[in-house]
């Protein structure tokens, strides 16, 4: 078995991580795109690489010192897509300053096309390394890490800009959605958390948060009589996203109820609109925000199967995501 090396908290902190990456098959859905998330995991990936190369592994935080290493913010922008069997060139950049509370990092993503290289995705992740409380007798933080360790993940990031609705007492799971979706333009819906969505034996994690949005949106459009596979179908539409945003502000446990809500807060003109998401687990009678986030999307024609071009939103689809009765 190969030994892992030292720990080198200053490489953590500030040295550049490079390393070439391939998306997987799994993300290739409509013809051999790579969907957002996917792209977001190839983000994920490369910072795992970054600790791992700084001999700060997440399964050696974990097994040696109780951390569990967890992605808490996600900024994505997707400039240029990512086809399957693509190659990214990922480079990680330390940005933690000395007052944070969690890691951060700056992350490129660049493809290669027409022996060119370009600038396809940038994002921007924090990071928290959470005590584990699960088993007895964690382990103790190293020194230099001990700052970033948290013994509740969200404590670093309030959602101010999250009203979250009161509950009557006793409220059942449609009183819940309705307080959720009541004056927005919205969808909402109940999901008890399963195993695979969770990690270090207890909570949701990062990508299951994403995975989530994914369906959120997959579970509007059909709501609103525009389907994935309506719209693919009739006109050869597709769904692509410039932009995701997603923060952890608080804990989502294995077996808990989760509410989830999508909505529609803006619509530019006829070429994008963007939509929240917000997670809820119904604790003591209220509700407790853990995640919330937002995306772009667009839609784009497929012309053929490599190719595929963006086009503006038709009257049908302008009032199926309006919330207008002339939807279908």
């Amino acid at each position: 078995m190969t030994a892992a090396p030292p720990m080198r908290t200053k490489a953590l902190l500030a040295d550049t991580t490079s390393v070439t990456l391939r998306p997987r098959y799994e993300g290739s859905n409509i013809c051999t795109w790579i969907g957002f998330k996917h792209v977001n995991y190839l983000v994920e990936e490369a910072v795992l690489i970054h600790f791992a190369r700084s001999g700060a592994s997440a399964r050696l935080l974990y097994e040696e010192h109780g951390l569990g290493l967890d992605i808490v913010r996600l900024d994505t922008r997707v400039l240029h897509a990512f086809h399957l069997d693509d190659e990214a060139e990922a480079e990680v950049v330390p940005d933690t300053s000395d007052a944070d509370s969690t890691l951060g990092f700056k992350v490129t993503l660049r493809v290669t096309r027409g022996g060119s290289s370009l600038k396809a995705v940038t994002a921007t992740v924090r990071v928290a390394l959470r005590t584990d409380t699960y088993l007895d007798a964690p382990g103790q933080p190293p020194g230099e890490l001990a700052r970033f360790a948290t013994e509740r993940l969200g404590t670093d990031a309030p959602a101010a800009d999250v009203a979250v609705p009161e509950l009557p007492a006793d409220a059942d799971e449609r009183a819940v959605l309705t307080a959720l979706t009541e004056g927005r333009n919205a969808h909402a819906w109940k999901w008890t958390i399963p195993y695979p969505y969770c990690h270090f034996t207890e909570r949701l994690q990062m990508s299951g948060f994403l995975r989530l949005m994914e369906e959120a949106k997959d579970r509007f459009v059909a709501a609103r009589g525009i389907s994935i596979k309506t719209l693919l179908d009739d006109r050869k539409w597709i769904p692509v996203v410039p932009r995701s945003t997603l923060r952890i502000t608080g804990e989502a446990l294995m077996e808990e109820d989760l509410y989830t809500v999508y909505t529609v807060e803006e619509i530019f003109k006829d070429l994008t609109y963007t939509a929240r998401m917000d997670c809820y687990v119904l604790r003591d009678g209220a509700l407790a925000l853990t995640a919330t986030g937002r995306i772009v999307h667009g839609y784009a024609l497929i012309e053929n199967r490599r190719d595929w071009r963006l086009v503006p939103f038709d009257q049908r689809v302008l009032d199926a995501i309006g919330g207008k009765a002339s939807a279908r």
